[in-house]
């Protein structure tokens, strides 16, 4: 089995739902010991639709995931974790909340 090194959960957002994305974010990086990303408001790597990134160790999963699902107010959550193979981590074994989105897999 692959060695998880860490976790990305990109927070999708659009124009009317940008201040939510920024406060959850600002909120997730207050609350754990994670990096959050810039508010990109701009499509950004295979990411469909404008987003920000949270980075966290796979220790962290347990608290921060939950979180996410329950404070996430029907934004779009995209979960993967670094092991190194981009694209397997971007697809199979990728986690959603709330609709799937479709990447631009060309990328990888």
């Amino acid at each position: 089995m692959q060695r998880i090194k860490g976790y990305h959960a990109h927070v999708y957002f659009d124009a009317s739902t940008i201040e939510q994305a920024r406060a959850l974010c600002e909120q997730a990086a207050q609350l754990f010991d994670l990096r959050m990303g810039r508010v990109h408001e701009r499509q950004v790597g295979p990411h469909p639709d404008w987003s920000c990134q949270l980075a966290f160790g796979p220790e962290l999963f347990g608290q921060v995931v939950p979180w996410l699902a329950l404070n996430r107010q029907g934004l779009v959550v995209f979960l993967h974790p670094e092991t190194g193979d981009e694209l397997q981590d971007h697809t199979d074994h990728a986690i959603w909340m709330g609709a799937l989105r479709p990447l631009d897999l060309s990328v990888f």
